[in-house]
């Protein structure tokens, strides 16, 4: 065994989707004289690509999700249920809510994003339907369906959502139709504000006009070229222009870095993420690394958790190549990545740079890729 990889102390911090592949690396081929320990607020981490089915109605809360405590036990890990509060790159320590510290020799972050709250100008403004955390998404939505619940027959809801992605659109429309479905005695009129003149920015005209066409047939009105910035009495904010009436506010805009980042000694750009270098190693932060939509690669990346998968092989191995002292190697992200959006009618557009394509084919699909991916991270039967 290697001098220089005996008692390294690897602690990472976060339950994303990269570090689970990290885990499952390390379960399958153990890294002798490494002790590998796991900072995240919960055992259950949620699979991105799957919420939307979830708040659809078609998958259980479960089924969403990754048991990091489980994948930690299989790799030999110790895994401490806390969030993360302060980390020094420096003084090769991580602290705890609890007011603990961790010492590491390495450390990884894969955290996620969180998102800019809209500021609030009244006192009875919209029920705010945040999407980000993933995290704190069951407790919100919980909250939000019993708000619904209350409802007056025949009363009519105003849903306006901000943010023009794959997951602002997806998840409006996951939400629609899992509130229709609730309450088919209330009328649930739906507004989509975004930023830019297209949705879905990267992509090619057929799957952009294939989403359009799905959001018009959820009765979806579009607002393109318009920026969401707060919320008022009963109303959605712009830069510019008359607020939007709404009663309730899906926010998908805004994604930034945690704030007790902020305090660290690490590279963060200007929204807050981790910068990182095309080795996943933190800028001027030797044996601390990133990923996933907390990190800020030298070229820009989406938010998209399909990301953080296809980086979590080369993070785990270049962990491994740090442990041992051996030279690290870059990461190149996908050209193209295949994304899936669910349209919350059992349908699915399936966009791959320019060629886009949908239908039920394409949720069945969708489906499968999430429930494999799911399931060979967790160890066990879901439950």
């Amino acid at each position: 065994m290697n001098a220089e990889a005996a008692h390294k102390e690897l602690v990472l911090i976060g339950g994303g989707h990269a570090h689970a592949l990290v885990l499952d690396a390390f379960a399958r081929r153990p890294e002798p004289g490494v002790r590998l320990s796991v900072i995240s607020e919960s055992a259950l981490a949620a699979y991105s690509g799957r919420v939307p089915a979830w708040l659809a109605g078609e998958c259980t809360l479960r089924e969403t999700q990754i048991d990091v405590a489980a994948l930690c036990r299989r790799a030999g890990a110790r895994f401490i249920q806390r969030r993360a509060t302060a980390f020094s790159a420096a003084g090769r320590e991580v602290t705890l809510e609890s007011g603990e510290w961790l010492g590491f020799d390495l450390a990884s972050i894969n955290v996620g994003a969180t998102l800019e709250p809209p500021r609030q100008t009244a006192k009875t403004p919209p029920c705010l339907l945040a999407l980000r955390p993933l995290a704190g998404l069951p407790t919100r939505w919980q909250a939000l369906c019993a708000r619904v619940d209350a409802l007056a027959p025949g009363s009519r809801q105003r849903v306006v959502s901000a943010g023009g992605g794959a997951a602002g659109c997806e998840t409006l429309l996951a939400v629609l139709a899992a509130l229709r479905a609730r309450r088919p005695d209330v009328t649930f009129d739906a507004t989509l504000i975004n930023a830019g003149q297209t949705l879905l920015l990267g992509t090619g005209r057929l799957p952009r006009t294939l989403l359009v066409h799905a959001l018009k047939r959820a009765g979806v009105a579009l607002r393109p070229g318009v920026r969401a910035s707060g919320l008022g009495e009963e109303t959605v904010l712009l830069e510019q222009g008359a607020p939007v009436p709404a009663d309730i506010v899906l926010w998908a805009t805004g994604a930034a870095g945690h704030d007790w980042l902020e305090e660290s000694d690490l590279a963060l750009d200007a929204r807050g993420f981790i910068e990182v270098e095309k080795n996943l190693e933190a800028r001027g932060a030797p044996g601390v690394f990133a990923a996933g939509d907390g990190a800020a690669f030298p070229t820009a990346l989406p938010k998209a958790g399909v990301y953080a998968v296809r980086a979590g092989p080369v993070l785990a191995d270049n962990l491994r190549r740090a442990c041992r002292g051996e030279p690290l190697r870059d990461w190149r992200p996908p050209r193209r990545v295949l994304s899936l959006i669910g349209t919350g009618d059992g349908r699915a557009v399936a966009a791959y740079g320019p060629l886009g394509a949908g239908g039920r084919w394409a949720w069945r699909w969708k489906a499968r890729i999430d429930g494999r991916f799911i399931a060979r991270l967790n160890p066990g039967p879901i439950r």
